[in-house]
């Protein structure tokens, strides 16, 4: 199994999906930006949420995935897209960026606090960077994938393969990062109950973004185990509520730094 994004899977919870950049969103202070980078960008509904508030602004979306990218143009024909690798992505400094916004993907960058150091090294006065990272590592949909991985008859073949999200550094380690360079910063956690359709929905969540890694280390067989076995331990973990639906609890970190 590849370990490219699927547009498909990911926009299966698509309402869910974007209530987090839209409550980002509400909390930027620009008025009028000329050019707004979508970091991230994915299936184009967090670039959709930018050009409804910034109808005038120039909005560029940036993603690594191919598929995430053929959804986006798809989704938003007249929008510019861009594959890119924002691990190395900078804007160009004759075109700096009024407004980067980061929905859910700093947590995926390797050393995302200096990638997110760098790209608010180039915002203009008055500039902003706003970004939501998932903050749950240590939540058990979370740590369930690590314990099942390493546990059952796959443990060899997944040995090193899962340790694609490591632990949020805490609000206050963002705050030192960013206020040297910024003249505002705000930061703040929400605590999301999404309703799933019973354990299973939980599972197709995360095959969209967190379970990932873990199965694109096996073939069909061994996957088809590991989600069984993962799955039962979700029902334990999640019960379910008087009608059949159960609640995943989804910590997230938001910020925005203004220059």
């Amino acid at each position: 199994m590849s370990d490219e994004w699927s547009a498909r899977q990911y926009l299966k919870f698509e309402d869910d999906r974007t209530r987090p950049p839209r409550d980002l969103l509400a909390q930027v202070p620009l008025a009028r930006p000329r050019r707004v980078i979508d970091l991230g960008c994915g299936p184009g509904n967090s670039t959709e949420l930018l050009i409804e508030r910034y109808p005038d602004a120039e909005v560029t979306g940036l993603d690594s995935s191919p598929d995430m990218l053929r959804q986006a143009r798809e989704r938003l024909p007249r929008a510019t897209f861009l594959e890119a690798d924002l691990a190395s992505w900078s804007p160009r400094p004759d075109e700096p960026a009024d407004l980067l916004f980061g929905n859910a993907v700093f947590q995926w960058v390797p050393d995302h606090t200096a990638v997110l150091r760098r790209l608010a090294e180039t915002l203009p006065a008055g500039g902003a960077v706003a970004v939501q990272m998932p903050d749950n590592t240590g939540e058990p949909a979370l740590e369930l994938m690590r314990e099942v991985a390493a546990e059952g008859p796959w443990a060899a073949t997944m040995a090193g393969t899962h340790a694609a999200r490591n632990d949020l550094p805490p609000p206050g380690a963002y705050y030192d990062l960013l206020k040297p360079l910024c003249s505002h910063v705000d930061i703040w956690h929400t605590v999301y109950n999404h309703v799933m359709e019973g354990p299973e929905g939980i599972v197709e969540w995360f095959k969209g973004s967190a379970l990932r890694p873990f199965l694109s280390a096996l073939g069909p067989t061994a996957r088809d185990a590991y989600l069984a076995a993962y799955t039962e331990r979700i029902a334990t973990a999640y019960p379910a509520c008087l009608d059949g639906r159960v609640l995943l609890r989804f910590p997230r970190l938001f910020l925005v730094a203004v220059r």
